[in-house]
């Protein structure tokens, strides 16, 4: 799927169903005088579901449909009849969607597994007929139940994309370049900032027909956590790694700074994300020959111990192999 068609923020109106009324039917037969009430009950309203479906990794089939109404209860009728009920309208969403309230933009739920339901808006209940009410004292009721209307609102979806391993890094890092390397993902390249726009997803093939999932998150700037360059827009995408995977070219001015801003940008973005997992692989390294490598490594080795960092090319294919086996690890711990 192209890049213009991923969407993962939409806002849609929905709307339940509302309940039949209540019969007010009374009963009338040849040979039976004064048969009473037997007035049904209406049916309740449909509901509005939100459905998970694994199949899916993008919000684009409601880029043209910004409105579902369910339908509406039928009302009861004579012999005791219920209506029948008002169809459910189910809306199915790529696993990691979070459903708000558009107006106090409160989370509701999140979907996260396959063919998981939750009913967004209940539909209205039917109203009961009048052979309810009948009794010793009032034994031709002429009145039912209205059914309760239904319910609308508006309500935002927003796609976390699901991955096991993110890609961090500052704009033209060689994350889009890495991911067409390591998947069959085909994101844009190109030698200029702010290449990839939307995420991309690419599955990497691992030893034994095993794989895990890559996602190529458009580049971080230092103030992104306060919205400069793409700001919230990739970094809701990060919390839903697994673990994250910081990209820094070797051709890079200080090393250790960006790898100190990128940490700092998620930091005060949500402070949770700095419990994952994490390896930086300094990226680009075709440039540089065995000595300068060696070089490199004792300059970065004091500020990385607690992090694993290795040297990689996309070009030249230099430790891709080595980066493979080692996210697996990191992953299967």
């Amino acid at each position: 799927m192209t890049e213009g068609n991923f969407v993962d923020y939409v806002k849609v109106y929905v709307s339940s169903g509302n309940g039949g009324k209540g019969s007010t039917h009374l009963h009338r037969e040849k040979y039976v005088a004064k048969g009473g009430p037997d007035g049904g009950d209406g049916g309740r309203g449909g509901h509005v579901i939100i459905k998970g479906n694994k199949n899916l990794w993008t919000l684009y089939h409601f880029k043209f449909q910004k409105h579902f109404k369910a339908g509406h209860g039928e009302h009861g009728s004579k012999n005791r009849s219920t209506g029948a009920d008002g169809a459910d309208v189910y809306m199915e969403v790529p696993l990691g969607t979070v459903v708000r309230d558009t107006e106090t933009n409160k989370v509701l739920f999140e979907i996260t597994e396959d063919q998981e339901e939750k009913v967004i808006l209940e539909g209205g209940m039917g109203g009961r007929g009048n052979w309810h009410f009948k009794s010793s004292t009032n034994q031709t009721p002429r009145y039912a139940q209205p059914g309760i209307p239904g319910q609308e609102t508006q309500i935002t979806l927003e796609l976390k994309v699901l991955a096991d391993v993110g890609l961090v890094g500052f704009p033209n890092a060689g994350k889009s370049t890495l991911l067409s390397v390591m998947t069959s993902a085909k994101p844009k390249i190109a030698n200029y900032e702010f290449t990839t726009l939307k995420p991309n997803l690419g599955i990497v093939e691992y030893r034994d027909f095993r794989s895990f999932v890559m996602a190529d998150i458009p580049g971080i700037i230092e103030g992104a956590a306060e919205g400069k360059g793409l700001g919230h827009y990739f970094l809701r995408h990060i919390e839903r790694n697994a673990m994250l995977l910081f990209l820094i070219p070797a051709d890079s001015k200080d090393i250790t700074q960006e790898y100190a801003i990128l940490l700092d940008e998620l930091r005060r973005y949500n402070p949770e994300l700095l419990d994952k997992d994490r390896l930086v692989a300094i990226s680009k390294c075709d440039m540089l020959d065995e000595e300068l490598i060696a070089e490199m490594s004792e300059e970065v080795q004091e500020d990385f111990k607690d992090v694993p960092y290795m040297f990689i090319s996309s070009v030249s294919q230099l430790g891709i192999q080595e980066l493979k086996d080692k996210l697996w690890a990191l992953l299967n711990e």
